[in-house]
């Protein structure tokens, strides 16, 4: 059975552009859905995938209606396959019941872990560079040593002041203020 999925993100999104062209390239049914494509537990997706059996083909418009990013859709048409199910792209022509389909996927697969690899290497190299420039990661501190050191002065004196009222004096959060004191 040939399945197509159809995916917009907001109902203000259009899907016959797409339900035509699976209409158009023989889809037995059609699934549609509106669901944002960083939301990666679609349910008419998660629906159409536990109907699926040996030999069906899931087609798709596009590759981006079928993953959120290139190494997610990867994961998800090499699942497919495991399953013994083909997939189909109509704009980027991949089709992988043709050996030609699954060479041209599995070179967009190399290609997707390359740049995964690419950009952890250039993230840990700006880390390096970074620290060796002195430069810590994370976010700023809030309070600076003098309201640190006033913060204990107030809350350990003769006339400790409520935590709480510190953290309002120095116009801080409790959760800030806490944290600085730990450290």
């Amino acid at each position: 059975m040939k399945f197509g999925y159809a995916r917009v993100s907001t109902k203000q999104q259009e899907l016959a552009l797409q339900v035509d062209a699976l209409k158009a390239a023989g889809c037995d049914e059609i699934i549609t859905e509106v669901e944002t494509g960083a939301n990666n537990d679609r349910p008419a997706r998660l629906a159409m995938i536990d109907k699926l059996r040996k030999g069906d083909i899931v087609t798709v418009w596009r590759l981006d209606r079928f993953g959120r990013s290139m190494p997610d859709l990867i994961e998800k048409v090499e699942q497919l396959s495991a399953q013994g199910v083909e997939f189909i792209s109509l704009q980027e022509n991949i089709d992988t019941t043709s050996a030609t389909g699954r060479l041209i996927f599995h070179i967009f697969a190399g290609l997707a872990e390359f740049e995964r690899n690419l950009i952890s290497e250039r993230t840990r190299a700006g880390l390096a560079a970074a620290r060796k420039r002195g430069k810590l990661g994370g976010r700023k501190r809030i309070m600076n040593d003098i309201q640190v050191k006033t913060a204990r002065r107030l809350i350990s004196g003769e006339n400790p002041v409520n935590r709480e009222e510190v953290a309002k004096m120095l116009g801080v959060s409790r959760s800030t203020l806490y944290r600085e004191l730990k450290e």
